[in-house]
């Protein structure tokens, strides 16, 4: 059985990393020991602490992740990345899956995708630390997840319409550390604020959780008497 897994989170967004890094907290037998916000912070971190798994984004100021991930495979880096991106295009996760990714998570990342994301790979880690040597049925059982994986990530155009129109993921994700704590209870224009949007908006994705169950709305008066909705955690 391997040690605990050194995990850096590569994200520009905190407020995304910070959902990322408490996700990773609730899985057994990883460990966050870096976050970095930017492609040299990320280049830094990874060369100095040397983890064996980081969860990268693609988009960042002055780059993104696939041309750090070559970088660091011409470098003759081994550490393991897990893509978590908003990419939805085909040929980003061809680009990926040739550079050596172990998996490619869609954003709005879900808690239990990535379980079973870090789940498979300490299985992957396991098998390889009981292998003295290699017989065929020992090599189909290591690429096996790969297979699955590509499988699995061939349906990723078709994603693209898993959210409806005007609902962005990312804005999602700031939304959701908004809520990090299970009784926060804000209206529309206190969630505006924080995220740098409109009630309006804020109002539009804040329903639209209501509607998948991720909230629940309750309303409340204010000191006029108008009545006004507020939002938390199911």
């Amino acid at each position: 059985m391997t040690t605990t897994i050194r995990t850096v989170i590569a994200e520009d967004d905190p407020q995304i990393a910070e959902i990322q890094r408490r996700f990773i907290e609730r899985i057994d037998g990883f460990e966050v020991i870096g976050i970095a916000h930017g492609i040299d912070e990320a280049r830094d971190l990874i060369e100095v602490l040397t983890p064996e798994l980081v969860l990268l984004d693609n988009q960042f100021p002055t780059g993104t992740g696939l041309e750090l991930l070559r970088e660091l495979r011409a470098d003759g880096c081994n550490t393991d990345v897990i893509l978590v991106t908003a990419a939805t295009e085909v040929e980003t996760l061809r680009q990926a899956m040739h550079s050596g990714i172990f998996d490619y998570i869609l954003k709005p990342l879900v808690f239990e995708r990535l379980q079973a994301s870090l789940q498979k790979f300490r299985g992957h880690l396991d098998r390889f630390s009981d292998l003295d040597s290699l017989i065929q049925s020992d090599v189909d059982g290591l690429l096996q997840t790969s297979t699955d994986d590509t499988s699995q990530q061939g349906s990723v155009a078709k994603m693209t319409n898993r959210l409806p129109k005007g609902i962005d993921g990312l804005t999602l994700d700031k939304i959701r550390a908004v809520f990090s704590a299970p009784s926060t209870l804000l209206n529309a224009e206190e969630v505006g604020q924080q995220i740098g949007a409109s009630r309006t908006t804020a109002r539009r994705y804040l329903e639209y959780m209501v509607s998948t169950d991720e909230l629940s709305a309750e309303v409340s008066y204010g000191s006029v008497g108008r009545p006004e909705r507020r939002y938390q955690l199911c």
